[in-house]
């Protein structure tokens, strides 16, 4: 069995990465750009024909080859096909912790991804002449809905001593879903007004494993 990962840490990549290292994966990390054209070629098209990272080859011990596209799935693929459901991983442990990791995940692409990433871009990524506040503001306003049922959720969680977001431990729910809402933290208004959240999200992104995908990147 071996498993291939594509994509840079910088990039929706970090998911799969972060799955595979938190699970302590022995894995191949093709470090390929989104840039430059690195996904449009014939060798990559041929893994992912929509030509974007991430990707994941899984080639098992029976002998089949599983390919994953879209992040969310390779992480989440990842936790449940080559983690352990024992109750300390970050693999759901039965059916109510994966309904959390997919709608928590499917949630994060949804109501929050888009915004998010544009509070990224145009408050910290993008160089002070491009960036345009008015639309980090707008992404903003956007946001409060969705991060209020975050928000909602975890102090329901935090009362029955549950610190996170399918569970008491770390999961994939909570991995593919803080790594969207990390972009949205230079929106500090808005963190602050959901402590609960932003509390959450550092000490997710602040995991060892988190920590060694960007070292990748750096």
């Amino acid at each position: 069995m071996s498993l291939t990962i594509y994509g840079i840490p910088a990039s929706r990549a970090v998911r799969p990465l972060w799955a595979a290292i938190e699970l302590g994966l022995s894995f191949e990390h093709v470090n390929l750009p989104y840039q430059g054209g690195a996904t449009r070629s014939p060798n990559f098209l041929a893994v992912n024909p929509n030509g974007h990272i991430p990707a994941v080859v899984d080639r098992r011990s029976s002998g089949q080859e599983v390919v994953v596209w879209e992040s969310m799935a390779c992480a989440l693929y990842i936790a449940r096909h080559h983690g352990q459901p024992d109750g300390h991983s970050i693999t759901p442990a039965d059916a109510g912790e994966d309904a959390d990791a997919l709608r928590w995940s499917f949630w994060a692409v949804t109501e929050t991804e888009s915004d998010a990433l544009t509070v990224l871009m145009h408050r910290m990524v993008m160089p002070a002449d491009r960036r345009k506040p008015e639309l980090a503001e707008a992404a903003e306003k956007r946001l409060a809905a969705p991060l209020r049922v975050i928000e909602q959720h975890l102090e329901k969680q935090r009362d029955q001593a549950q610190g996170y977001l399918a569970a008491a431990r770390f999961t994939v729910a909570d991995l593919c879903v803080a790594s969207v809402l990390n972009w949205a933290r230079p929106a500090r208004e808005l963190m602050a007004a959901h402590p609960l959240t932003h509390d959450w999200i550092v000490r997710c992104i602040e995991r060892p494993a988190h920590q060694t995908v960007k070292a990748r990147g750096a």
